[in-house]
């Protein structure tokens, strides 16, 4: 039994390497995917700033300890003690980190919320009939919406060759026409 495991084209060899790699390809999917979700990083983040929260204060208490020590004369300079700079720009640089999370999180939400609400229905697909739900539009009000997005970005983009036209006019000499 052991012979068959060990040999490369064992039975027991094959399935398990492609069960192992499916598993890893799943994995690494799932870990992009957290790396691009704000708030899955907001919440990963959470744990480092209270850290780096613990440390700062533990330093900066024993900056005020030893320049207590040092004011009061019991002790000298020669001892070396932390520096609170380095640490605080390590928590702010973790704030920061985590105000570009939750504005990241803000604007997928905004997005969300007016994607809900210029398009609010599904189109029932022809190869799912059985999965129609009666929020559902018809096709005919989907193209109607469609139309009147199309018109809209038309409009939008005549609007922007107008300005850039006269931006473009603004910019050459009157004399020479």
């Amino acid at each position: 039994m052991a012979s068959q495991q060990q040999q490369p084209g064992g039975p027991m060899s094959q399935p398990g390497l492609q069960q192992s790699a499916s598993l890893q390809q799943q994995q690494q999917q799932l870990s992009q995917q957290q790396d691009f979700d704000p708030v899955h990083r907001f919440k990963m983040l959470i744990p480092q700033l209270k850290e780096s929260l613990q440390n700062l204060m533990k330093i900066a208490s024993l900056n005020l300890a030893h320049n207590t020590t040092i004011d009061n004369g019991i002790k000298s300079s020669d001892t070396s003690v932390q520096r609170f700079d380095k640490s605080l720009e390590e928590f702010y640089a973790l704030c920061d980190q985590l105000e570009l999370c939750l504005r990241l999180a803000y604007e997928c939400l905004s997005q969300s919320i007016d994607s809900a609400k210029h398009s609010p229905n599904l189109v029932p697909t022809a190869t799912k009939p059985d999965t129609v739900q009666t929020e559902s539009m018809s096709y005919a009000q989907y193209l109607g919406m469609i139309k009147s997005q199309i018109s809209c970005a038309k409009d939008i983009h005549n609007a922007l060759l107008e300005c850039s036209k006269k931006i473009a006019g603004k910019g050459q000499p009157q004399g020479i026409m």
